[in-house]
């Protein structure tokens, strides 16, 4: 594909991080836009990036738009609303590497998004991908899920790819029920999904990464990437199943975005012309560097 555009919907956030006790890193982040980072930077030029959100008038939301334009994120397609904020989140990480969240999130613009809210270009015409996750979907309104659906069923009659990352977190929910039934119609929805197995599990009681293989089949997914911790990924199409191993990592320090670093790695290899196995091995490779480090989004120069 020549120089391919990517649509992302989702929300950026205030991050704040414990360095130690006492103090805390402040940086901008959330699913999606680690992803649209990550995957603008692997593009390296060879493709286009443009973040879908809401985000207010404030201070923060003016430097969060201003590194997005330095990481070669188009912002015309973000809405600003005024007198509003961003949402915060703060991570803790345990000695393991492993992170928890706290969120203040409940009056972030973001979840107007697709309800009193329609960004600009909505019909995605001429975007060759669009890439959404279980959190854009917690965070709207119910009416504005069936909005987004109706747009994503008209981009795929016209030619746009819809890629997906079910990333389930159940404080985001009303209950499982929910998300479940959110997740499953946007997977009809979905050309390329990129499950995680443990959020799996715990929203569809899938036993093992084929029987989760099996469900996305079943839905109409023709390619599926279930990522499996340390285990690297799973490699699927209609026909075919392939384990992708990842290289150990000497010291995990913290795996927040993990997940988000190998989507951005495995889209831009495989929009760039990549087949599904090189895609992952990048999106396994990107993902170990990410993971040895601090806070979602690590510097340029860290990058492989």
């Amino acid at each position: 594909m020549t120089s391919p555009t990517v649509a992302v919907i989702g929300e950026c956030m205030i991050e704040l991080r414990h360095v130690d006790a006492a103090t805390l890193a402040l940086g901008y982040a959330g699913d999606t836009l680690n992803t649209s980072v990550y995957l603008s930077r692997t593009f390296a030029g060879a493709g286009t990036v443009h973040y879908v959100t809401v985000v207010g008038d404030d201070a923060y939301s003016d430097a969060m738009l201003a590194g997005w334009a330095g990481e070669g994120i188009g912002t015309d397609r973000v809405v600003r609303v005024p007198g509003t904020n961003p949402g915060l989140y703060l991570i803790r990480v345990n000695e393991m590497g492993e992170r928890s969240f706290t969120y203040y999130r409940s009056q972030s613009p973001a979840r107007r998004l697709f309800d009193d809210i329609i960004p600009p270009d909505s019909d995605f015409a001429g975007v060759d991908l669009v890439y959404l996750s279980g959190i854009t979907l917690s965070i709207i309104s119910e009416r504005a899920r069936r909005t987004l659906w109706t747009v994503l069923e008209s981009a795929r009659a016209a030619g746009t790819k819809v890629a997906f990352d079910t990333n389930y977190r159940p404080a985001g929910w009303p209950g499982r029920d929910a998300a479940q039934q959110a997740v499953a119609r946007t997977l009809q929805l979905t050309d390329i999904a990129l499950p995680t197995f443990d959020d799996e599990q715990a929203l569809f009681d899938d036993a093992t990464p084929e029987q989760c293989i099996k469900r996305l089949r079943g839905l109409g997914v023709g390619e599926i990437v279930v990522k499996v911790g340390a285990d690297g990924a799973i490699v699927a199409d209609a026909d075919e199943i392939r384990a992708v191993p990842t290289i150990p990592v000497t010291q995990v320090v913290d795996t927040t975005a993990a997940g988000d670093s190998f989507n951005g790695g495995y889209l831009a290899a495989r929009l760039t012309g990549a087949d599904p196995v090189t895609a992952a091995q990048a999106g396994n490779r990107l993902a170990g560097v990410v993971i040895q480090h601090g806070g979602a989004i690590i510097s340029r120069d860290l990058m492989p």
